[in-house]
């Protein structure tokens, strides 16, 4: 299992803003269930959903970001769960743009690519895996998207969700699979002991024109729309 433990480029989890936060929160003082559990829901909730400027940059970036989406925040999950002793691995996969729709829109909708990149962490835990694909979304935007679309009770697609349970989307974790995204999946990669495993081989179907495009222009437009819905009152209908 030694290798579910390992610190890579990407996996930084001896950067000092990793390791003052692991002091401030004292995590490591929790048994392993409370453990997951606390830094699972201070990425889900803390860590807002966004997009960062690449999936490969380093736990530390997108904790000081303070967003991140199924990519990123996997990174940093792993990340804060293996400097604190919880063996982990990633698996991934592609989705099909729809869940985004909403997110992003128009022409950008169009030019991006139809399979997107994702990935979603394992933790071995009581002899187990389990998937922690629910904490891509933060609990106070999911909630805005619930209310706003309160007619939806079961499949919703878009704004970054793909579920069959939209009414109550299994995104708590207490010894079980969580997930957010999941019905979107369109390709199994399959499982890699580190992102930088991950993304060595696989990466988003983007030419460098429209690389620089998202980085520059589009994921900022997609942030903006995901911060909309998350400050818009719940009487307001969204735009």
């Amino acid at each position: 299992m030694d290798s579910y433990f390992k610190e890579t480029k990407i996996l930084d989890y001896s950067n000092v803003s990793i390791q003052e936060l692991l002091e401030q929160k004292g995590w490591k003082d929790l048994d392993t269930v409370s453990r997951i559990k606390a830094i699972y829901n201070f990425v889900r909730d803390e860590i807002k959903f966004g997009y960062n400027v690449s999936d490969e940059i380093p736990a530390s970036e997108v904790l000081k970001d303070g967003y991140g989406q199924c990519n990123t925040k996997a990174t940093l999950l792993m990340a804060l769960l293996r400097a604190t002793g919880i063996p982990n691995r990633i698996h991934g996969f592609t989705i099909d743009k729809a869940l985004q729709k909403g997110a992003i829109t128009g022409i950008w909708y169009k030019l991006s690519p139809q399979n997107i990149l994702h990935s979603w962490v394992e933790v071995w835990v009581n002899e187990q895996w389990y998937f922690l694909e629910g904490v891509i979304l933060d609990k106070p935007y999911l909630t805005k998207l619930q209310k706003q679309n309160s007619d939806c009770k079961t499949t919703f697609c878009g704004f970054g969700v793909y579920t069959d349970n939209f009414e109550n989307p299994p995104i708590e974790w207490d010894l079980n699979n969580t997930f957010i995204q999941d019905k979107g999946i369109n390709q199994d990669f399959g499982v890699f002991v580190t992102p930088d495993d991950f993304y060595s081989k696989h990466q988003q179907k983007l030419n460098d024109f429209k690389l620089f495009i998202f980085r520059n222009i589009v994921r900022h437009i997609m942030n903006n729309n995901v911060e909309r819905i998350r400050n818009t009152k719940c009487n307001e209908p969204k735009k």
